[in-house]
């Protein structure tokens, strides 16, 4: 006879709304707490070290245009990727498509670099757009002609979409007059997205990032698509039974989604960076995950969610210069965050059980009892 231990998760009968309510709010408190650890093991004082890291950057002006250029990005691709969650289509690939939406939108400074007019930055912007969109087709399509899995595929069109870049501000991209350096031209003053105040370089893609969040809030709260999204998310049969399409509802949040990409791809390259480089993104894409969740899959708290994470960003560098540690640490506080932000989900809707179970050995044969 020999014991048998097993653990396991159970799903709960009905989740207490408040916890869940609060529980990005746990998460970004277990992250500090965690944080402050991790800092006392580096040998600094972790409340000086977590004040560095979280309010010392928004004590002027010009982080505060800082942190707009980088949470507009995370708050245009998670708005995008709550539709495809919602859905239950698993978009992992927004990164590609931020990436092919900024090789598009680039080319016509590129290849037309004495077109200087008004339209030309529009035509810019759209063609991010399309970038984008016509990458998140690929998945969607996979998925819905032969069943494949869309994390796989828009994922590896990713690493795709990188080495594309790469090989293209090498070859045909590349600036002339670069001194073989790899990059496009730099962009002309009516190629470049404006800034918005003449008290730093926040531009206009914080503004397409809020108009972003109120259509998506709007589509999912005030329309038959919105509905229509949800009910296929939480139950495809009922949604069939009501005459929705789950495949239509596939093609088009990869659209919408890759169309929110292209848009931020275009908005960093002609706004923050004002020319094409081998490499646009700090993986905006892939945090635009965890702003997603810990936003709730609501358009509204994932405005909020893309302040958050875009503040790590500027406190890896101040904690950088002021503590003398690497940036890299900006990466271990949104890992923490993502990680405490699925546990607390996990937990809510699940309940931990433990059991064990004795096993009888009786001539090779092996009988268990409860």
């Amino acid at each position: 006879m020999q014991p048998d231990f097993s653990i396991r998760l159970e799903k709960r009968g009905s989740a207490s709304t408040l916890f869940a309510y609060f529980s990005p709010f746990i998460a970004l408190g277990l992250m500090l707490f965690f944080g402050g650890i991790l800092f006392a093991i580096m040998g600094h004082n972790p409340l000086h070290a977590l004040y560095v890291y979280f309010l010392e950057p928004l004590m002027d002006t010009w982080s505060l245009h800082e942190l707009a250029i980088k949470a507009s990005p995370l708050i245009l691709i998670a708005t995008g990727l709550c539709l495809c969650f919602r859905s239950g289509n698993w978009n992992i690939g927004a990164e590609g498509q931020l990436i092919m939406g900024g090789i598009a939108g680039a080319a016509l400074p590129v290849f037309f670099p004495t077109y200087t007019s008004f339209s030309i930055l529009p035509l810019m912007l759209i063609f991010g757009i399309l970038g984008g969109m016509a990458w998140a087709f690929i998945p969607a399509f996979l998925k819905n002609r032969f069943g494949t899995n869309e994390i796989l595929t828009s994922l590896m069109l990713v690493y795709i979409a990188g080495h594309f870049l790469d090989w293209i501000v090498r070859g045909p991209f590349r600036n002339p007059q670069g001194f073989n350096f790899p990059g496009s031209i730099s962009f002309s003053e009516w190629q470049v997205l404006p800034e918005m105040l003449s008290s730093g370089r926040m531009h206009y893609g914080m503004l397409f990032a809020i108009i972003g969040v109120l259509v998506v809030w709007f589509l999912l709260s005030k329309t038959m698509k919105g509905f229509e999204i949800q009910v296929i998310g939480q139950a495809p049969r009922a949604g069939r039974f009501a005459g929705f399409s789950p495949k239509g509802t596939t093609i088009f949040v990869f659209l919408v989604s890759g169309a929110f990409a292209g848009l931020a791809g275009i908005a960093e390259v002609s706004g923050a960076i004002q020319q094409l480089r081998p490499s646009i993104s700090p993986g905006y894409g892939f945090i635009a995950i965890i702003v997603a969740f810990l936003g709730r899959l609501n358009p509204l708290g994932i405005f909020a969610a893309g302040i958050v994470l875009a503040l790590s960003f500027l406190g890896g560098e101040a904690v950088q210069i002021s503590l003398n540690v690497t940036d890299k640490i900006a990466n271990v506080f949104q890992g923490l965050l993502l990680f405490f932000v699925l546990a607390c989900d996990t937990l809510i809707h699940h309940k931990i059980s433990f059991g064990h179970s004795w096993r009888f050995y009786n001539k090779g044969a092996t009988h268990g009892a409860r």
